[in-house]
């Protein structure tokens, strides 16, 4: 009949849960991390489009009141020179 060794997990056991544990706490904090991030260069992103949004809107106005036609003249003069 074989005998049952004990049930006391060996030195190599408990360092391999320790190392699996530490690994997983760390895979966590940089899921985190990634996350805050994401959530920062959005939050980012929605500010400078509010930002370039307003700056449209103000030239947009400012060109309307100068006369509708000098807002297309930058283009027109484009035209001329590669027409040429």
């Amino acid at each position: 009949m074989a005998t049952k060794r004990a049930t006391q997990p060996s030195a190599e056991s408990i360092a391999r849960t320790q190392r699996r544990q530490l690994a997983a706490e760390e895979g966590a904090k940089a899921l985190a991390e990634s996350d805050q991030r994401a959530i920062a260069i959005r939050k980012n992103m929605e500010r400078l489009r509010a930002l370039r949004l307003a700056k449209e809107a103000e030239d947009a106005e400012a060109a309307g009141r100068a006369g509708g036609d000098a807002a297309l003249a930058p283009a027109a003069k484009r035209r001329k020179k590669a027409a040429r």
